[in-house]
């Protein structure tokens, strides 16, 4: 474990100095900032406004960062032949493969940190200078509680995306890395219409294959809750905790498989 911590900080350090990451969580900011602006040309419906482009940039912003800094963090080992000299320490490879993922984890959990802060400030500011009268319970809260919850919620997503991006770095270059946790986390969001594909096509093969794939696939859509916190819906803590079991087994069954891949992979 003091292995994989001292890589998860150094990974954390990097990714910190890196102008990716400050201009990432600048545009976010901004971008939250902005939302104020465009909310208070719509009357009537500013509140609503800003926390739905809110959580969209901190879904956004974060899944930059999980992809464009995780889709390098193996590879790039590889290519500098740094890795030699770190498995010339007591440092094995799963120690390697398990201290990348949970350095970019601690990174994307300071971005949500930042943004979460400033969501919470822009909405706080917006309460401030609502008339009494308009605010009421629900969805007219600036700044309700439940969206803590959406922004956990994108947290944990965020750490199925990591994972898929460090499962890809550990054997693809950082381009092709790239395209397939895009493309996963495109289908992700549709993966429940696999389940039921097999009743709308003729061929039994077809749709055993399409309902493998939905097992096999990420299913990233349950853990959407915007549209439910912005309309001021209740989110059960239930149906929070089994999300988050399932993005646990998904993330530790990924990173399994990567740690499997790259002890068997030839670095000469």
């Amino acid at each position: 474990m003091t292995t994989i911590r001292a890589i998860a900080l150094a990974v954390f350090r990097e990714s910190v100095r890196d102008r990716v990451f400050y201009n990432l969580v600048l545009f976010a900011s901004l971008l939250v900032a902005a939302s104020f602006l465009i909310g208070q040309l719509t009357a009537g419906q500013d509140v609503k406004i800003i926390k739905d482009l809110a959580l969209a940039a901190t879904s956004l912003f974060g899944l930059f960062i999980a992809v464009f800094v995780g889709i390098g963090l193996v590879w790039k080992e590889i290519e500098r032949r740094s890795v030699y000299n770190l498995l010339s320490k007591p440092v094995r490879r799963h120690h390697l493969v398990l201290g990348k993922y949970f350095g970019l984890l601690l990174t994307l959990l300071v971005n949500m940190a930042v943004m979460a802060a400033v969501i919470f400030s822009v909405l706080a500011v917006l309460q401030w200078t609502l008339p009494p009268s308009t605010v009421k319970a629900g969805a007219a809260i600036p700044t309700d509680p439940r969206l803590l919850i959406a922004i956990f919620l994108v947290f944990a997503q965020l750490s199925v995306v990591v994972a898929v991006a460090v499962f890809f770095s550990t054997f693809a270059s950082p381009m092709v890395s790239a395209a397939l946790t895009f493309g996963l986390y495109v289908v992700g969001h549709f993966n429940a219409d696999l389940k039921n594909f097999e009743a709308i096509v003729p061929s039994k093969a077809v749709g055993w294959f399409a309902r493998t794939l939905y097992y096999l696939l990420p299913n990233l859509a349950p853990f959407d809750v915007k549209a439910q916190v912005v309309h001021g819906q209740p989110v059960a803590l239930g149906y929070v905790g089994l999300t988050v079991a399932y993005a646990v087994i998904y993330v530790a069954a990924l990173l399994l498989a990567s740690c499997l891949i790259f002890q068997r992979r030839d670095l000469k």
